[in-house]
């Protein structure tokens, strides 16, 4: 009998997402182990971070050398390298991967292994240690990005994001609904905070949750900020919260900005049967509005696309059946990681 292909994943930690790849990596048939190079292990870690590299930077001492991310780099870029050394693997997976310095890319190359760079950021805005031109094949969630790179040449595919249904929430996916609220599960940015203010003035019931929307003393703290909108909200929630929230809610929103690339939350909202109101036309290369989502493009169709969810009950069963079933058919984790598998060969 074959042994599994050995595979290292280097990630992330990221909302456990590396989990899911994991998993279905794991279900093609890899022996699958992930090093997480972003990980603190312990809470003193996390807050020794903040304070050795975020406060400097807050309050401009950057400039004095105080906050370096030198010794950041090096500390996860040799991590990355005893991981390698570790699993000694077939194929390599990394995601991000921004703060990994050319010691470890230097590796790689030396040892010729196969590997993926899988981007959910634009270009734009994440900045590598080592030149992109080094670190491909690119797999990236921006179909911009995408047709940028593959006019210079490089090797580069369009992976969206994607959905776990090992993850569903415990109810029937068919009628999940359970509270008469519109959510959103996400940061805090003006024009998410514009919406869903506008939407409460409106009378709709909305809530929002995150670390950037509660009034959580500790929130308000580690955001660095003491504004809050005023509007119902909760703490950040660990994943499977998260999507009984978002299936249990009368309407899940998806509000975008400026990305080209679509967000996790597109495939998760419909992938636990919520129903979700997405701020995109383009989704069209994704979903069908109106028979697995509903797109709406500025305030007044939000309100209007929000007072149908409270009120029609067959309407928006339709949609969440519909949209589920679409997610699992096409966009889960597991096809996403035949799509990167393809990239190695």
């Amino acid at each position: 009998m074959t042994a599994a292909r050995r595979l290292l994943v280097v990630s992330p930690t990221f909302h456990g997402y590396w989990r899911s790849i994991e998993r279905a990596f794991t279900e093609l048939g890899y022996a699958v182990t992930t090093h997480r190079y972003d990980e603190r292990r312990a809470r003193l870690h996390r807050v020794g971070a903040k304070v050795r590299h975020e406060l400097p930077a807050r309050i401009g001492l950057t400039r004095f050398g105080l906050g370096d991310p030198g010794d950041l780099v090096a500390g996860r870029t040799a991590a990355a390298l005893a991981a390698l050394d570790a699993v000694d693997p077939h194929r390599l997976l990394v995601v991000k991967g921004d703060t990994l310095g050319p010691a470890f890319w230097d590796e790689v190359d030396r040892r010729r292994i196969p590997r993926v760079l899988w981007l959910y950021d634009e270009l734009r805005r994440v900045r590598h240690e080592v030149p992109i031109e080094r670190l491909g094949p690119i797999a990236s969630y921006s179909t911009v990005d995408t047709a940028a790179l593959q006019e210079r040449s490089f090797t580069a595919a369009h992976v969206p994001l994607a959905f776990d249904p090992t993850m569903t929430p415990t109810m029937t996916p068919t009628q999940p609904r359970q509270t008469d609220e519109v959510v959103f599960v996400g940061a805090r940015y003006p024009a998410r905070e514009r919406l869903l203010v506008g939407l409460a003035e409106a009378g709709v019931p909305v809530r929002a949750y995150g670390r950037d929307w509660s009034g959580h003393l500790v929130d308000r703290v580690r955001t660095w900020d003491l504004h809050r909108p005023s509007i119902a909200a909760g703490r950040d929630l660990p994943r499977p919260q998260a999507y009984a929230v978002l299936a249990g809610a009368a309407a899940a929103l998806n509000i975008h900005g400026d990305q080209d690339g679509f967000t996790m939350r597109t495939f998760e909202a419909c992938g636990v049967g919520g129903l979700q109101l997405i701020d995109r036309a383009d989704v069209t290369e994704l979903y069908t509005p109106g028979e697995h989502l509903e797109v709406f493009g500025g305030p007044a169709e939000l309100t209007a696309l929000a007072d149908r969810a409270l009120h029609d009950r067959p309407w928006s069963d339709r949609l969440r059946a519909a949209g589920r079933a679409h997610t699992l058919a096409q966009h889960t984790f597991v096809h996403r990681a035949r799509a990167l598998e393809a990239l190695w060969d």
